[in-house]
Order: C-alpha cells, then structure tokens, then sequence
C-alpha cells in the first residue's frame, strides 16, 4: 500500500516536496480519494492509455502528480500522455508547461489551436465564453486523443466541481444533473474520467502551493463577472463557513438517490404503487418468509 512505502524513492513530480507531517498527510489524502473513485467507478483497463488534460491550473497539477504517483507505484497499470491545448489567449505563457514537463520527464504533446478568436467572435458582448470554450477544447482534446492511441481524456475536476455543476443544472437547467467520474462520449470510443471526484478543491489548492508548481491562470473565462458558476460557489462557500463539512454531506448525497422519492417517472414506475385490492392478503417483507416461501 502506498501509504505505508517508503518515500525515500519518488516521482520527479514529487520533486522538493515539504516532509512535514500536514503535506505527507495531505499527499496521503489526495491518493487515497484518488485510489478509491479510479475503484468505484471501475476507471481502468490495464494496458490502456490515457490523455491526461493540463491545463496548468492547480487541479490538473494535482492530478498529473497524484496519476504519476499511482503508475510509480504500481498501482495505476495504464500509460499517462499529459497534453496541453494552447488556445491561443492572450499573454498565455507558452513556455511554462513544456519546459516544467520536460524537466521532470514526463511525456506530453502541446497543441496549438487558436480557439480564443472564435470565442471572442462567436460570443455576444457581455455573454459568458464558458459553454463555447469548453466545447472547442473538448473538440480539440478528443482528436487529440484519437491522434495518440488513447482510450480515455482524463480531466481534473474535483468534488467542489461537481458539486456546483449540480447547483447549477438545478437552479438554470431544470434537472438533477452533475459531472460524472466516468462517462462514454457520444460517438462511444472514448471514457471521460475525473479520477479527483472525491478529492476537494481547498486540497488541490494546498497541494499545488505546497509543491510551488507554476500556476497559469485563466485569462479568458476567470476574468468574468457574474457567472453562474461564480454565484453557486460563493453561495456554497457561505454555507460551509455557517456549517463545516456541509460540502461533503451535499456530495454523499449525490451518492446516495432514491428515485422513489423523486419525481421522474422515467427512472421508478409509479403506476405500481397501490396497495392491495380488498380481501387480498398483504405481502410480506422477504425477511418475514421462512424458506419455503410460506407466510
């Protein structure tokens, strides 16, 4: 288990790493969330291989050193290709990823496609650019995919992630509806996984601090005013500053659905629902029926 291994061997990703006692149970953590949503949502196939997305953000750092991390040890039989999709924003520091990638010795693609001025023309003046970018970039990423022999786009989205994602589909889209960790995209030859689904974003945060990784920010998308996104999640940090831990109770119950107890008549038959007609014997739990299947 990689939680009881010696750490005097590590990944170069590792590299600098604080050997204070709060990281190593920090880097604990985030392997074991990681370990334990790649399980439940049955990620792998041994002897795939995957694009991991970076973005050079501080989750797609995370979750770049945390996949590293499970292949060194062992425990994640797949091959990683990271790839970054330059899309051409303004003052984008082309040279930090390749160079920190190289470095380290990890393989990667880097691709250039200018998607920022089809974002800029496309997009009304005062509309946000979120659903268009987002687009073209999963476009472009699953090419790329395609192009290297991957079976899978692995994506850095976290708890706090899928969490929003929820609130938003609740409150502007009509339904109950999050990011799932794995899903098969539309022309089905393709996984969509988020191996950080249980991991929070506070975690990610500390983690890539910690490991000082060159952080690039988001010039086109985070430097709006207004999303919808930006509003759920100062909503939820408000209720998690009234109640601490009320995050990880709203995301087990994401976990946890009883379409019995909902409204949609396509996922439980209502028209079942009737108790018995008058002189018929009631039926009896399971667990009050002896073997023969006597009352």
């Amino acid at each position: 288990m990689l939680d009881d291994a010696d750490t005097t061997e590590i990944h170069p990703l590792f590299a600098g790493a604080p050997q204070g006692t709060e990281f190593r149970k920090l880097r604990k953590r985030l392997v074991r969330e990681t370990r334990a949503a790649i399980e439940d949502y049955a990620m792998v196939r041994p002897g795939d291989r995957w694009l991991v997305c970076l973005s050079g953000g501080k989750d797609s750092y995370t979750l770049l050193a945390i996949l590293h991390e499970l292949q060194w040890r062992g425990l994640l039989p797949v091959e990683l290709l990271a790839c970054n999709l330059d899309q051409g924003q303004p003052n984008f520091p082309a040279t930090v990823l390749p160079e920190f990638l190289k470095a380290r010795g990890v393989p990667h693609r880097i691709e250039y496609q200018d998607t920022y001025s089809i974002v800029k023309e496309k997009v009304p003046a005062g509309r946000t650019y979120c659903a268009l970018c987002s687009r073209l970039r999963r476009g472009n990423l699953y090419r790329i995919a395609r192009e290297e022999g991957c079976s899978a786009v692995v994506l850095g989205h976290h708890r706090d992630d899928m969490l929003e994602t929820f609130f938003m589909n609740l409150f502007h889209g009509g339904r109950l509806a999050t990011m799932p960790p794995k899903l098969l995209n539309e022309d089905g030859d393709l996984t969509v996984l988020r191996p950080l689904a249980y991991v929070a974003e506070d975690d990610c945060d500390r983690f890539s601090r910690a490991m000082n990784y060159p952080i690039i920010p988001c010039d086109l998308c985070g430097s709006q005013e207004g999303l919808q996104r930006v509003q759920v999640k100062r909503m939820l940090d408000e209720w998690e500053a009234r109640t601490p831990g009320r995050r990880q109770v709203m995301f087990r119950s994401l976990m946890n659905v009883r379409p019995s107890h909902l409204l949609d008549t396509e996922l439980f038959d209502f028209s079942a629902i009737f108790p018995p007609e008058q002189g018929d014997k009631p039926a009896l739990p399971p667990i009050l029926r002896d073997p023969a299947g006597e009352h």
